[in-house]
C-alpha cells in the first residue's frame, strides 16, 4: 500500500519553503555585492544578473504556496463546510491551480521584462492586493470564531500561518517600492559611471528592503513552524 497523497503535497510544501528561504538568502548575499562601490560596473552588474536569477525561485514558491496550501487543506479538509457544502471539493483545487497557473505566468513575465509590459505589472499587483485582502480575512477569521468552517480541531495555528502568507506577500510589495529608485541609478552607473548621489540611492534602495527581507524570512520561517508544531490543535 501506496502512502497517503497528503504526504506527497506535505513534501512539495516543504520543498517550495526550502527553495523559497533559500533563494532570498541568495539574492541577499548577492545583493552585497550590486552594492560595494569598491567594485567596477562590470562585475556589478554580473553580481545583479545573479541575483536576478536567484530571485525568481523565491517568486515562483511565493505563488505556488497558494494552490499547495489548498490542496493540502482539501486532503485533510477536517470536515469543513461552507453553506452546507464541502469546502473543497475538487473542481475549486483545480480551479486554485488554474488561477496560480495565471499569476505565475504574470510573474515570471513581470520579472524577466522587468516591468516594460504595464498591464502585466498592474495585473500582477491587483491579484497579489486581492489575496493579501482574502489570506488577511481568512487568517483572522480562523483566529477569531470558535470551530471556523465548521472544523473542531482548534486550526488556530492555521490561521496565523495564512497571515503570515498574507505578511510575506505585503512585504514582497514593500520590496517593490522601495527599489523604484533602483533601475534609473544602476543604468546611470552603468552609463556614465559612478557618482556620490548615484552610489547613495542604489545603497539606500538595496539596504532599504531589509525590513522587508526579514519580514518574509521570519514569517516564512515562522509558517513552517507552525505547520510542523500545530500549537494547540486537537488533532
Amino acid at each position: 500500500m501506496g502512502p497517503h497523497p497528503h504526504g506527497w503535497w506535505i513534501i512539495v510544501h516543504i520543498v517550495l519553503f526550502v527553495f523559497w528561504l533559500g533563494g532570498d538568502l541568495g539574492v541577499f548575499y548577492s545583493s552585497r555585492y550590486v552594492i560595494a562601490p569598491e567594485l567596477g560596473p562590470e562585475a556589478r552588474s554580473t553580481a545583479l544578473k545573479i541575483m536576478s536569477g536567484l530571485d525568481l525561485a523565491p517568486k515562483i514558491c511565493l505563488v505556488l504556496f497558494l494552490p499547495s496550501g489548498v490542496t493540502l487543506m482539501a486532503a485533510d479538509p477536517h470536515g469543513a463546510r461552507l453553506f452546507g457544502h464541502d469546502m473543497f471539493p475538487w473542481w475549486l483545487v483545480v480551479l486554485t491551480w488554474l488561477f496560480a497557473a495565471g499569476w505565475l505566468t504574470l510573474a515570471v513575465i513581470q520579472h524577466r521584462t522587468h516591468g516594460r509590459f504595464p498591464w502585466v505589472t498592474t495585473a500582477d499587483l491587483t491579484i497579489r492586493y486581492a489575496v493579501v485582502a482574502g489570506m488577511a480575512a481568512a487568517g483572522l477569521y480562523a483566529i477569531v470564531v470558535d470551530a471556523p468552517f465548521g472544523v473542531t480541531t482548534e486550526p488556530r495555528w492555521l490561521g496565523a500561518k495564512i497571515l503570515l502568507y498574507a505578511a510575506a506577500i505585503t512585504a514582497g510589495l514593500g520590496i517593490r517600492i522601495t527599489l523604484r529608485p533602483f533601475g534609473p541609478a544602476f543604468a546611470a552607473l552603468t552609463t556614465t559611471g559612478s557618482t556620490d548621489e548615484v552610489e547613495r540611492v542604489i545603497k539606500r534602495s538595496v539596504n532599504g528592503c531589509l525590513p522587508y527581507v526579514w519580514t518574509i524570512w521570519g514569517s516564512v520561517l515562522a509558517a513552517a513552524a507552525l505547520g510542523v508544531l500545530k500549537p494547540g490543535a486537537n488533532l
